[in-house]
């Protein structure tokens, strides 16, 4: 084994007790909700990791079909959602990502999904996908599958902070935006610093290794992560310039080691 080997997700230890019932009530709505087109479910994030907070953490779930959803299907996943906010108190909501099984499975998905399910996530229901994978080194291929889509969900949440008119709904986005762009920070060195790291907080400190220089812009986006009500003028300018900066060093990353 490389001693560059990235670290698996512990597959086989018990979730912490006061998210297991969300979690096995999770499996029987999924099931009940798509029950032909079900492949497998996987926890991914903090509840994966054991290291859920009570109040604070989202159950995070990757949903793998053996066929597209239908419209139908999707309205029932998002019932799910709704209900399990109000239901479990534990956890601050569901988020999904969905996909098929033959596209996971396809090779040029292997950076992408195989490194994804391998080492982020933990099988839940059905047919284990990630043993179809072997460990992944740390790289520049997987870093880009991971957080290439930076620029479109700065996009997406530079919009909806814009037009907010609720502050609380305007700090949930804040916290949104701020771990997806601190761990695309990290992805920026990912394969310098020969890891992998998932906690945002961690991911900034990683990258204020190798730029120091912007150490104000990550205590900016730090206080976005934890809640701070920032007014909305300002939280939008460090996602455009900050942001900005981010995409292009993206971008200048690719085109030397493409």
């Amino acid at each position: 084994m490389s001693r560059y080997t990235l670290p698996n997700i512990d597959k086989h230890s018990p979730f912490q007790k006061e998210f297991e019932p969300a979690i096995q009530d999770l499996i029987v709505h999924v099931r009940s909700a798509v029950p032909k087109s079900i492949h497998s479910i996987y926890l991914y994030g903090s509840v994966a990791r054991r290291e859920a907070i009570s109040g604070r953490s989202n159950l995070d779930v990757t949903l793998i079909t053996t066929v597209p959803l239908t419209n139908k299907e999707q309205t029932l996943i998002n019932t799910i959602k709704i209900r399990f906010q109000s239901k479990y108190p534990q956890i601050t909501g569901v988020t999904f990502t969905i996909g098929e099984a033959n596209e996971v499975l396809q090779l040029e998905s292997i950076f992408s999904w195989g490194f994804w399910l391998r080492h982020c996530c933990v099988c839940i229901f059905g047919d284990d996908l990630s043993t179809r994978f072997g460990d992944f080194e740390p790289s520049w291929e997987i870093a880009k599958n991971m957080n290439m889509d930076i620029e479109e969900w700065l996009q997406v949440y530079t919009k909806k902070i814009s037009v907010s008119s609720n502050i609380n709904i305007q700090v949930e986005q804040q916290k949104t935006i701020a771990k997806k762009l601190l761990r695309s920070c990290y992805s920026l060195v990912m394969h310098r610093d020969k890891g992998w790291y998932d906690h945002p907080v961690l991911c900034a400190r990683k990258f204020l290794e190798y730029y120091p220089e912007k150490q104000t812009e990550i205590e900016r986006v730090v206080m976005l992560l934890k809640g701070r009500k920032i007014p909305k003028r300002s939280a939008v300018a460090l996602l455009e310039e900050f942001g900005g900066w981010v995409i292009s060093e993206f971008n200048k990353i690719e085109r030397r080691i493409g």
